[in-house]
Parts: structure tokens; sequence; C-alpha cells
């Protein structure tokens, strides 16, 4: 039988811990997502970058298609789509998406000194908002790849093991 190798919740506690954190900081979520913090187009290239990372197809497509409404180019997203940051990337948004292809290759463990370098560079407000912005992309990646793992296991390999799209 094939291998199933994306990031999969492994326990419920894992899922409790994803959850408490996104949900403990709803008074942020609204700045987060209004634009207030970061520009739209910016999150989507956030968790486009996460996404990549993690493999989940049903993320994948979906945050292509708001990236693309968001403005950014069709150029961009086949470079995200190959696991690269974009050339062509704004300078303001090059380091917070470096930090979360980081953040997500290392399983939302970051290296501390990016992780201040992070806050240093955005300030506590908009490095706090790219920070829930990556969990709540990393609940949906790995919400995604949990139930193709579970249409990996009951048809024997034969369905949910694709990657991306």
């Amino acid at each position: 039988m094939k291998k199933f190798n994306r990031r999969i919740y492994k326990n419920p506690l894992a899922i409790w811990r994803d959850f408490r954190h996104v949900f403990s900081r709803r008074p942020l979520i609204r700045k987060t997502m209004s634009g207030e913090l970061v520009s739209e187009a910016f999150r989507e290239r956030l968790m486009v970058t996460v996404t990549e990372v993690n493999g989940c197809r049903y993320c994948r497509y979906f945050h292509a298609s708001e990236a693309l409404k968001a403005g950014v180019s069709q150029a961009e997203m086949e470079e995200f789509m190959a696991g690269a940051i974009p050339e062509n990337t704004p300078p303001e948004e090059y380091q917070a998406l470096a930090y979360a292809q980081h953040w997500a290759e290392n399983d939302a463990q970051p290296d501390p000194a990016f992780a201040e370098k992070l806050r240093a560079t955005y300030g506590e407000e908009t490095a706090e908002a790219i920070h829930l912005i990556l969990h709540m992309i990393r609940v949906g990646n790995l919400l995604g790849n949990t139930w193709d793992y579970i249409l990996f296991r009951l048809s024997f390999g034969r369905l949910g093991g694709e990657r991306g799209g």
C-alpha cells in the first residue's frame, strides 16, 4: 500500500491546542480578517505558503482562488505552488512569508530567534496577527489532511492520497 505522507492531527489534544489558540484570540480575528493589520493579499500569501508546506488539497484550491481575487498574480501563484516564495514578493512581506514557511516546516515550532525577528520587524500586534493567520490555516490544512488520511485508510490507498491539487 502507498504511504500517506502529509501532516495530520494524530490526537484530539493537538486539535484542541490549535483551536484554543485561535479562539482565545477572537478580538484579534476581526482586526486580522478585516485587513486592518494585514492586507487581504498578504493574508492569502501567508495562507498559501503554509498550505504548500502542509499539502492540503482543499485549502490549496480555495486559497489559490482567494489569492487571485485579492490581487496575487498567476505567476506568483505558480511559484507558491512550486514551494517557493515568489521573486516579486513585496519586500515588506518577504520576511513574514519566509517565517511562515519555516513555521510550517517545523510543525508550528519555529526557531525562537526567528519569531523574535518577526516581532521586531512587524511589531507585536501585527506579528500576533500573522501567527493567528498561520494557526488558522494550520487548522484547516491538518483537518483536510486528516480527512484525506481517513479516506486513504478506508479505501486501502485508493482515495485521499493526492497531494496538492
